[in-house]
Order: structure tokens, then C-alpha cells, then sequence
């Protein structure tokens, strides 16, 4: 059997995958990947995405709105995630954040959304998810003081910004995600970023079906890949894949201590 990976981040609700996910789901076996987060990016869209979770061995979920969804949706309430995180299934609150590339026009209401969600992570004790883009200042700004008013865990997911925010969210000891992004030929200075970065801060994911590193970039992604970006993660670090593994496997484990082995 190949070493036990974990997908910390991927969309197994959306219809790129739903036509044939069960044999999605047995590639990622196959592969090693032994867990799964699925991310609710629309609370009306849960139902569907705790069902995947409930139907399946060693596949979670998160919940909350996607800040490009954030003008769309009603404003997600604390209370409202609270009582979502009594599902055993439900290990993380968001993804949340910022995005200032598509949706700056909402700005005002991103930073509304993702203040509920860092406290309903403060209250909840789970790990934030949180999207960033071209927000980098803000959500450093935004990041450091909540925690300053109360302590959280937060994994910023599919990393892709500047080595400030990274340093930023590395000092509040939060984990930073390597996607198919830092896989991808021109990625260098954002394999830096995580060749810098401490080893047990680091976690894998897809963000399935988007962003499928090579060899598959250009088409649908899915969490069986995971382990193109593990082989380039290790390589950063100068370690065989098996100890990469295990490494960002315990990591998921201390950060998602819902969904620990």
C-alpha cells in the first residue's frame, strides 16, 4: 500500500466530480489518500456535501460561505456554525477570507463574513479555512487582530500569496496548504515560501476539481493527485515521500483533531 496522505481541502459536492464519484473517491484510495475534508463554500448547499461525509469512511466536512459567495448568500451568524460543528463529521469552519480579484466590490461584506467565522472557530475550537487573494494586507491586518483578542487555529488554504502573509500567519502558528499551484513549472518563489516554512506547519490538499497540478494541470483535479504536490513538498524539503507523508499527515492530524487518525 503507498503511504497514508491526506487531501485537507477539496469540492467532492461540485458536479465536476459528482458523475462518477465513487470511482474518484476509489483512485484516491488507490493512491494513499485515506482522508478527506469537503468544503461547503454555500451554507444551503450542505446538505449535500454532509451526505458525501456521512456515506463515506474517512471524509469529512467544513462549512461556510466563500467570500466570492459572500454578496449572493445571507450573512453566515456564529450561533448558526456553532451548532453545525456538533455534526462529528464537521472539522472545520469555512472557507472564509478574502478576495479582492473577482468580488472587491463586496469587500465590506468579506470582512463582515470572515470576523463570524474566526469567532465561531474562537468558540468552536475548530480550524479556520480561510481563501485569500489580493487581500494580502487586510487579511494579515484582519488575522493578527482577532487572534490578539482571542486565541484560534487556521490553515490558509491552497497558499498562493506573498511571503509576508505567509511569515504573518506562520508567527499566529497557523499552517499554511500546499496546492497544485506549487507544482506548477513557473511556482518557484512560491516553493520558497514553503521550503521556509517549518515542516509541521505544512499541509496538502487538491482544491478538487480546480487546480490539478502536473501532470494533469488544464484538467478536472481530483483528491487521488494529491500526490504529485506530496512528491514536489517532499522534494522541497529534502525528504523521501514516505517521511513527507507522515509529516503533513500528523500536522493534519493536530490541526483537524476532529478528523485525527
Amino acid at each position: 500500500m503507498p503511504p497514508a496522505i491526506v487531501d485537507s481541502h477539496c469540492h467532492l459536492d461540485f458536479p465536476q466530480l459528482a458523475e462518477d464519484l465513487d470511482q474518484v473517491i476509489a483512485r484516491a484510495r488507490d493512491a494513499g489518500v485515506t482522508r478527506m475534508v469537503t468544503i461547503c463554500t454555500r451554507l444551503r448547499q450542505l446538505p449535500q456535501v454532509q451526505t458525501i461525509a456521512e456515506a463515506h469512511e474517512g471524509i469529512f466536512f467544513a462549512a461556510g460561505t466563500h467570500p466570492m459567495s459572500v454578496a449572493e448568500e445571507p450573512m453566515v451568524r456564529v450561533d448558526e456554525l456553532i451548532a453545525l460543528a456538533d455534526h462529528p463529521k464537521m472539522v472545520g469552519i469555512g472557507e472564509s477570507g478574502l478576495d479582492y480579484h473577482y468580488t472587491a466590490d463586496s469587500k465590506d461584506a468579506q470582512v463582515q463574513s470572515l470576523r463570524v467565522h474566526i469567532e465561531a472557530a474562537r468558540r468552536t475550537r475548530l480550524p479556520l479555512i480561510i481563501h485569500a487573494r489580493d487581500a494580502d494586507d487586510d487579511m494579515a491586518r484582519i488575522l493578527t487582530e482577532e487572534h490578539r483578542a482571542g486565541a484560534y487555529s487556521c490553515v490558509m488554504h491552497c497558499f498562493s500569496s506573498g511571503a509576508a502573509l505567509a511569515r504573518a500567519a506562520l508567527d499566529l502558528g497557523f499552517y499554511l496548504s500546499m496546492s497544485g499551484i506549487a507544482a506548477f513549472p513557473k511556482s518557484g518563489a512560491l516553493r520558497d515560501i514553503f521550503a521556509a516554512a517549518p515542516l509541521d506547519r505544512i499541509l496538502l490538499e487538491t482544491d478538487a476539481p480546480y487546480l490539478a497540478p502536473p501532470p494533469y494541470r488544464g484538467r478536472r483535479n481530483e483528491p487521488a493527485y494529491t500526490v504529485h504536490t506530496a512528491q514536489v513538498g517532499a522534494e522541497l524539503f529534502g525528504l523521501g515521500y514516505p517521511e513527507f507523508a507522515a509529516a503533513t499527515s500528523a500536522n493534519f492530524d493536530r490541526l483537524f483533531w476532529k478528523a485525527a487518525a
